[in-house]
C-alpha cells in the first residue's frame, strides 16, 4: 500500500500539470500574465514532487539506520554494568560517518575460568572490517567458555580468522572484487589482546600486536607483559604461547583496554593524544568510575583532534569491586595448588 501511494502521488501531480497545460484556456494564452500563472503552476507541481521524493528518501534513510543500528548492537552488544564483581563501561568511536562500529572489537565474558576480555583491532576501519570483527568476536564468545586455558582460546580465534579470510578470498574471486571488499584477504590482520582476571584479581594476558592495558591506581600505570606476539593473520602463531602475568587488580583498582586509534590520534600540529596523561587525570577521582573515565577520555580526544577521527577508537574500562581476599584463604589455596 505504501509503495502504491508513493507512486500514486507523483502521478497525480503530473496529471494535474498535464491537465492544466492541455485543458486550461489560460495555459494556451501567450500574454505575460498567463505565462506567470503557468510558471507558478509548474513551480508548485515541481516543488511538490521534490518534497515528496525528499520525504521518501528520509523515510528510507531512517529505516536503513534502524537496521544498521540493530546489526551494530548485535556485533558490539552493550556490556552489562557489572560482571562477576567488576564494574564495566565501554566506548567506541568509528571513523566511518554514520556507523558506530568499525574494525575495533571488544567483549567481556564471565566464565568458570575467570572473567575473560578481548580487545582487538582489524586492519583498516569502517564497514569493510565488520565481517572480520564479527568472525573474531563470534569465536571468542564460544571459546571463552569452552576452553580451560587462555592459549587455547587464542588458538580458536586464529582458526576462526583463518577460515573467515579463506572463505572471503573464495567469495571475492577476482582481484577487482577483493579490492572492492576492502583489500586482499591475504593482507588482512587483527591485533588481539586477551585478558583473564582471576577471582583474586590476578591479570594474565596474551597479546598479539596490541597495545598493553593500563591499571588505574590513583594514576595510570602501564601494565606491560613483555614482547607481544605477531598479529593474527599474516603468520601462524608459535607453538608455545606463554601467558604474560601483568600484575594484580586490588579492590578499587581500574583496568583500561584500548585500541591504537586512541594513542595514534593527532591534533592539527601532529601531536599524539596523551592517553596516559588523560587517564591519570581521570583516575585521581576516587573511587574510579568507569563511566566517568569513558566520558573524560572521549571528551579530551575530540577536543584534541578537533575534527572527525581518521581511525576507529575503542575503550574498555573496568573497576574491581570485589572484596579483598583474606590472607589465610589465599595462603591455603596456594598450599593446595603446590601439593
Amino acid at each position: 500500500m505504501r509503495r502504491v501511494l508513493g507512486l500514486g502521488l507523483p502521478t497525480v501531480w503530473g496529471a494535474v500539470a498535464i491537465t492544466y497545460k492541455l485543458a486550461c484556456p489560460l495555459a494556451q494564452q501567450s500574454g505575460l500574465g498567463a505565462r506567470i500563472v503557468t510558471s507558478a503552476v509548474f513551480f508548485a507541481v515541481g516543488t511538490g514532487l521534490v518534497a515528496h521524493v525528499r520525504q521518501a528518501l528520509l523515510r528510507e534513510l531512517r529505516q536503513i539506520r534502524a537496521v544498521a543500528g540493530a546489526a551494530q548492537n548485535v556485533l558490539l552488544r552493550p556490556l552489562p554494568p557489572r560482571v562477576d564483581g567488576l564494574a564495566l563501561a565501554a566506548g567506541r568511536l568509528s571513523a566511518t560517518h554514520g556507523a558506530s562500529v568499525g574494525g575495533d572489537l571488544y567483549e567481556v565474558a564471565a566464565t568458570d575460568h575467570g572473567v575473560r576480555l578481548v580487545m582487538g583491532d582489524v586492519r583498516g576501519h569502517g564497514l569493510a572490517a565488520i565481517g572480520t570483527a564479527a568472525a573474531v568476536l563470534g569465536s571468542f564468545r564460544e571459546a571463552a567458555h569452552d576452553e580451560p586455558e587462555l592459549p587455547l582460546v587464542l588458538r580458536r580465534l586464529e582458526r576462526a580468522l583463518d577460515r573467515h579470510l579463506r572463505e572471503r578470498g573464495q567469495a571475492d574471486g577476482a582481484e577487482a572484487g577483493a579490492a572492492a571488499a576492502g583489500g586482499s584477504p591475504a593482507e588482512e590482520f587483527v591485533t588481539v589482546l586477551l585478558v583473564e582476571i582471576s577471582g583474586e584479581g590476578d591479570v594474565r594476558a596474551l597479546n598479539c600486536g596490541h597495545p598493553w592495558p593500563y591499571r588505574l591506581r590513583g594514576r595510570a600505570e602501564p601494565m606491560p607483559g613483555g614482547e607481544p606476539l605477531p598479529p593474527l593473520g599474516p603468520f601462524p602463531l608459535p607453538a608455545e604461547l606463554p601467558l604474560a602475568h601483568c600484575g594484580r587488580l586490588l579492590p578499587g583498582d581500574g583496568l583500561v583496554l584500548h585500541t591504537d586509534g586512541m594513542e595514534d590520534a593527532r591534533d592539527a600540529a601532529g601531536r599524539f593524544f596523551p592517553l596516559g596523561t588523560v587517564l591519570s587525570e581521570a583516575a585521581r577521582a576516587q573511587p574510579v568510575s568507569p563511566q566517568a573515565v569513558i566520558h573524560t577520555v572521549y571528551g579530551e580526544l575530540l577536543r584534541h583532534i578537533g575534527r572527525s577521527t581518521t581511525d576507529d577508537a575503542a575503550l574498555l574500562v573496568l573497576r574491581n569491586d570485589r572484596r579483598r581476599v583474606p590472607l589465610q584463604a589465599e595462603t591455603g589455596r596456594r598450599a593446595r595448588t603446590m601439593s
